[in-house]
C-alpha cells in the first residue's frame, strides 16, 4: 500500500497549489479520501473529505470556499486544489485513506505560505 503526495511548495499569500496522492495497492475506487494538515506545534486538523464515488465531500470550517477535494478513480488519485492561500494554510499536508479497519496515510508535502 502506498499514498504519495505531490504539489506542496513555498506559495505567496492570495496564491494557489494543487496536491496530488496517488494511491497503490489497494482498491482505491472502494475508500474515503481525505486530507489533513499538521503546522509546527499544532496538532493534526482534517482538511477536506470526499466520498469513495466523489459525490459526497465535506471541509473544515477553515477553508470552506477556498479549497476543493476532488478524485479520479480510474487514476487512483485524490486531488486538493487551494486557492487563496493563507499563511496559516501553512503546515504538512497529508492524504489519508480509510475503509472499515483500514486506514493508510502518505508521507506528507510540505506547503508554506509566505512573502
Amino acid at each position: 500500500v502506498q499514498l504519495v503526495e505531490s504539489g506542496g511548495g513555498l506559495v505567496q499569500p492570495g496564491g494557489s497549489l494543487r496536491l496530488s496522492c496517488a494511491a497503490s495497492g489497494f482498491t482505491f475506487s472502494r475508500y474515503v479520501m481525505r486530507w489533513y494538515r499538521q503546522a509546527p506545534g499544532k496538532e493534526r486538523e482534517l482538511v477536506a473529505t470526499i466520498n469513495s464515488n466523489g459525490g459526497s465531500t465535506n471541509y473544515a470550517d477553515s477553508v470552506k470556499g477556498r479549497f476543493t477535494i476532488s478524485r479520479d478513480n480510474a487514476e487512483k488519485t485524490v486531488y486538493l486544489q487551494m486557492n487563496s492561500l493563507q499563511s496559516k494554510d501553512t503546515a504538512v499536508y497529508y492524504c489519508n485513506a480509510g475503509y472499515g479497519w483500514d486506514d493508510y496515510w502518505g508521507q506528507g508535502t510540505q506547503v508554506t505560505v509566505s512573502s
